[in-house]
């Protein structure tokens, strides 16, 4: 075989096996998605998903669903913005905070002083996010002003300017975050409001968890109730939420406008939310409640969207994609010779 024909079968060979890191990395390198939501105290969203979104108790559940329909609280484990990249002041609407400015949860925003609110006390407080998928991210949790009227749209300056809590890569228990925080002195009706942000993607989640200081005697108005994993797994077959895409869910006419720099890859729409774009949801089992797979009770976040068999199953495709390599090397050279 000639010098020539010998650096053209080896480029081939090279160009196959160059192929293997790239198969490899591309599906790990896709993002898994975070979704939750807080369950103490329990945020709106999750208490009408435990009243049940068809039949809510509650009379603000009702008006929330008469408002915006029932998938909001089949998919209550997703208000978020996908392009969210901290900008959270600027990007969400004055008013729209519960909702993040997504027409599709715009009940949450309701303002009314009877949603179901959770006992709290000033103090420490253990809170809890249930997460449905994990990852890692940091957690800022905002209490409502002295003066704060919940018969009133919410808006920014209704809260704190600082956070009275912060986790960034919280322990995860029993399937949710714990975070633990110092709640300052209120009384009567508030407001805690909750943002996560990931830390591997520009996706935010955000939560509004009505409370209540003073006891039950301090406000007539209905408990919240978190829902229970039974609950969650019963309505999961009714969700559009999607845990092997990058956040959004199946309703198209929800994609809220990006004020990122557009970057849109062929076959995209520049101008819409990654993370709200529509996508289909998997046939098969409910997804599963995040687990606490480490003896300590902190998971591997980063490896979050894999399973037990993702490293057989890279393995293997590297024993094949190498196999293959070596029989276009083999008939690369045999061309040469021939």
């Amino acid at each position: 075989m000639s010098a020539s024909a010998s650096r053209t079968a080896a480029a081939t060979a090279a160009l196959a096996f160059a192929a293997v890191p790239v198969l490899l990395v591309g599906p790990g390198a896709a993002p898994a998605v975070a979704h939750g939501s807080m369950t103490d105290p329990v945020s709106r969203v999750a208490a009408c998903h435990a009243e049940g979104p068809e039949n809510p108790r509650s009379e603000a559940c009702k008006a929330a669903v008469a408002a915006g329909g029932t998938q909001a609280f089949y998919d209550w484990n997703e208000v978020n913005i996908g392009d969210a990249a901290g900008r959270h002041r600027e990007i969400v609407p004055d008013g729209e905070l519960c909702s993040a400015g997504r027409d599709k949860y715009k009940g949450l925003d309701l303002p009314r002083a009877d949603w179901p609110a959770s006992p709290l006390s000033a103090g420490g407080h253990t809170f809890r996010y249930k997460a449905t998928a994990p990852h890692r991210g940091s957690f800022e949790l905002y209490l409502t002003k002295d003066g704060y009227d919940p018969s009133k749209p919410l808006t920014w300056a209704d809260l704190e300017e600082k956070p009275f809590a912060t986790a960034k890569d919280p322990k995860l228990e029993n399937g949710a975050y714990v975070i633990r925080g110092t709640v300052p002195e209120r009384s009567g009706r508030h407001l805690v409001y909750s943002i996560w942000q990931r830390s591997d993607s520009p996706e935010a989640f955000y939560t509004c968890s009505d409370v209540v200081f003073g006891g039950a005697a301090a406000d007539p108005g209905p408990t919240a109730s978190a829902p229970t994993d039974q609950q969650i797994a019963d309505n999961a077959d009714k969700s559009t939420v999607d845990h092997g895409g990058h956040g959004g869910d199946s309703h198209g006419g929800d994609a809220r406008p990006s004020t990122a720099p557009s970057s849109a890859a062929p076959g995209t729409t520049a101008g819409t939310t990654p993370g709200n774009a529509p996508e289909l949801k998997s046939a098969g089992a409910p997804s599963p409640v995040a687990a606490d797979p480490s003896p300590g009770g902190t998971p591997d976040l980063a490896a979050t969207g894999g399973s037990g068999s993702t490293p057989y199953l890279a393995v293997g495709g590297a024993v094949v994609l190498a196999a293959g390599a070596a029989l276009l090397f083999g008939a690369a050279r045999r061309r040469m010779s021939s």
